[in-house]
């Protein structure tokens, strides 16, 4: 594997903490928090209103039926979307025990590791959850995900690039396609497959807020916060930019570090 998609370069050095929060759509530091979930499901943040009035009701579900799938799927997803991803993996880890054959099990576990860092055993799972005779395009991308965390850039492109012959321009898969390029560094094809995402859905903040990041990268900073704001309410909209600003001063003074 050649040394760029290693992570060789400062830049993708400095990034790659910063994009796995991006590209997983995990808990907020100083990025945005409405980036495209690669792994499936919405920003921790736009589930907390909707998921936790229902956790009480989930919870005892799944205790009076711990073996049914369908409702340790529901309750692993909601633990997901709230934060809670340790017990999410504990959740979805028995019921793959208990239906090893499962498939959407699976993919829900592989997806539970994924958010709690386990990138290598996610990959390894969601390889089981689909088939080459019947592939499945968000898993493709899940897996492509993964390895982009592994600082696998150009074995995950391939997965990217297989889920793309499935959903010719889906935004999501080429938002994350475009992170992995950013990964490694190649800013230009990076906005080029962002603009392509956004597009095809201009009104999809986190994949708006992917490209207004990597626009930002290459310093054309008033377009990206053009970009980050959209149609938001102001405070909204201010916010973003708050974040993006951060992320973007950070990398700076990381390059002045060096």
């Amino acid at each position: 594997m050649s040394k760029r998609s290693s992570l060789a370069s400062p830049a993708a050095r400095f990034l790659f903490p910063a994009l796995l929060v991006l590209v997983l759509g995990g808990c907020q530091t100083v990025s945005l928090d409405d980036v495209t979930g690669a792994l499936g499901g919405k920003s921790e943040t736009a589930v907390k209103a909707d998921s936790r009035p229902d956790m009480d009701g989930l919870r005892e579900r799944y205790r009076a039926k711990p073996s049914d799938p369908n409702i340790a799927l529901e309750y692993g997803k909601a633990l997901r979307e709230t934060g809670q991803r340790g017990q999410a993996v504990a959740v979805m880890e028995q019921a793959v025990l208990a239906h090893p054959s499962n498939k959407t099990l699976l993919a829900g576990y592989g997806r539970a590791l994924a958010d709690n860092g386990n990138f290598q055993q996610a990959f390894d799972v969601l390889s089981r959850a689909h088939t080459p005779e019947d592939p499945d395009w968000r898993i493709l991308s899940a897996q492509g995900a993964a390895l982009d965390q592994l600082g696998r850039n150009e074995d995950a492109q391939q997965y990217y690039a297989s889920a793309l012959k499935i959903v010719p321009d889906e935004p999501q898969v080429l938002s994350n396609l475009g992170l992995s390029y950013v990964l490694q560094n190649n800013l230009p094809r990076a906005e080029e497959t962002m603009r392509r995402a956004y597009e095809r859905n201009p009104n999809d903040s986190r994949v708006r807020g992917n490209l207004a990041l990597v626009v930002g990268l290459q310093g054309k900073q008033a377009e990206a916060e053009t970009i980050v704001k959209g149609d938001l309410p102001p405070d909204q909209a201010a916010a973003k930019v708050t974040a993006l600003r951060q992320l973007l001063t950070k990398k700076q003074q990381q390059r002045a570090d060096k």
